[in-house]
């Protein structure tokens, strides 16, 4: 049962961080500032939003609360 906690809390967690990658916070409308190391805000918080969803990838795998059959 704890698996289970664990695997909705990653589902949920990688609902919000998909729907919060299309919206302004990630990719301001007409705007490229502020840079860093001559890169865009949205570069930079893209490439962490997606270390976030390999964590969770990994995460999830560990805690899947459903039982695989060997073949």
């Amino acid at each position: 049962m704890k698996n289970k906690r664990y695997w909705m809390m990653c589902v949920a967690a990688v609902i919000v961080i998909v729907v919060l990658t299309f919206t302004p916070v990630v990719i301001p409308a007409g705007q490229s500032d502020p840079f860093f190391l001559n890169m865009p805000y949205s570069l930079w918080l893209s490439f962490f939003l997606t270390l976030a969803l390999v964590g969770l990838t990994f995460l999830g795998s560990r805690v899947l609360p459903y039982e695989q059959e060997d073949e």
